[in-house]
């Protein structure tokens, strides 16, 4: 027979499994197989892939089109590392993805979306679904496709029921999130005219930002990034007439030019650039902020100073964007990459707040028109309510 604490115990992980269950799902994976003929693949030449969960209710016509992250391949050594990855191949993809956060199809934990259709399109081109280059060399069969990814995925939603859209938006994490920058007004011009199409990026908003000991790196990975892809004839050529490609895509030198509205989530400490744009490996070859990368509550004080360098850095780089009430912002002051798909810090009674608002709030105002939100946290360690990542 079981005792009382041993019940107890048992009602806890009980507990702990219905919250885990409640706040997220799984949603399978469809193949987008026609896009094959349309030379709209993969790297490896596979068919791309979305997780759908269909609308309901008063959402049937309502589309939230979200584009996953993971970084860029610069090159062909880089790219062929990808190649037989799931953000290279959609052979390699899980058959089901984790929906939660924006994601959700609750209103408890998505008021504003929950009945919508929410798509998340898989990532397996390297390049922010921004390349378009015809040739494909034999000896490496590496298909630099993902613009063609991104208009056959359009397409194939539209031909579903996104051509009757009331409310649509793009929206992205990571390198996806940058996808939902660089493709913002692109993706209105594919849409009804009566459709009302907004544009969200999450940790997006990738700068221009010097290294720890001054020098320029995420500049040239760019610009190689996109000579690779041949992302140029994608990019704002209202950007590309006035700098090089490679610099367009950076958003800080485009985003000026976004006809569409748009709505920025970004910590202003963004873990991922923080370790790879501030201090990634070939300017910290002693490892000095290893610990600081992996867990900011380790770094020194002369670490502190210099991310509150990159904090203002930043800052500079969202100048462009504007006060409009068309553009929104969240910037906390987290050490955190991505916000939206995780119902920790989308929306619960301990997500981050700016001025008192959840991200889930601040983006459904917006989104309806309910208010304007364009807030900038204070410097860290000020704000209380973050969910800071700490890696191993």
């Amino acid at each position: 027979m079981m005792r009382g604490g041993g019940r107890r115990i048992c009602l806890i992980l009980v507990g702990l499994l219905c919250l885990l269950t409640t706040e997220a799902y799984e949603v399978g994976l469809t193949f987008l197989n026609s896009a094959v003929a349309k030379g709209a693949v993969c790297l490896d030449g596979s068919a791309p892939a979305y997780h759908i969960d269909k609308g309901f209710g008063a959402g049937v016509n309502n589309w939230l089109v979200f584009f996953e992250g993971g970084g860029w391949c610069n090159n062909a050594t880089a790219c062929l590392t990808r190649k037989d990855t799931r953000l290279g191949s959609s052979k390699k993809m899980l058959t089901t993805e984790t929906f939660s956060g924006m994601f959700h199809n609750k209103a408890k934990y998505n008021p504003d979306f929950y009945d919508w259709n929410r798509i998340k399109v898989r990532y397996c081109d390297g390049a922010s679904f921004t390349g378009d280059v015809e040739a494909v060399d034999p000896k490496t069969n590496l298909h630099y496709r993902g613009a063609r990814i991104f208009r056959a995925v359009i397409e194939d939603l539209l031909a579903k029921g996104m051509k009757n859209a009331k409310n649509a938006m793009l929206a992205g994490c990571s390198a996806g999130g940058l996808t939902a920058i660089l493709q913002c007004d692109n993706f209105r011009s594919l849409l009804p005219a009566t459709t009302n199409v907004k544009c969200l990026a999450d940790a997006g908003f990738f700068i221009n930002g010097k290294t720890i000991i001054g020098t320029s790196h995420i500049e040239g990975f760019f610009a190689d990034v996109v000579k690779t892809h041949g992302s140029a004839k994608v990019l704002s050529p209202a950007c590309t007439s006035k700098m090089s490609p490679g610099l367009c895509f950076f958003p800080q030198n485009m985003v000026q030019y976004i006809k569409t509205p748009i709505f920025l989530i970004n910590a202003a400490y963004d873990s991922w650039q923080i370790k790879n744009i501030l201090a990634p490996g070939v300017a910290d070859r002693k490892g000095t902020f290893r610990e600081c990368k992996l867990d900011i509550t380790k770094c020194s004080a002369a670490q502190l100073n210099v991310l509150q360098g990159f904090r203002q850095e930043f800052l500079r780089a969202l100048t462009g964007f504007g006060n409009s009430p068309s553009r929104g912002l969240f910037i906390n002051s987290c050490y955190s990459h991505c916000q939206t798909g995780i119902q920790e810090t989308w929306l619960r009674n301990d997500s981050p707040l700016l001025g008192g608002t959840t991200i889930a709030k601040a983006v459904g105002d917006w989104y309806y028109g309910r208010a304007a939100f364009q807030k900038i946290d204070c410097p860290y360690p000020c704000d209380k309510t973050c969910h800071n990542r700490v890696f191993d």
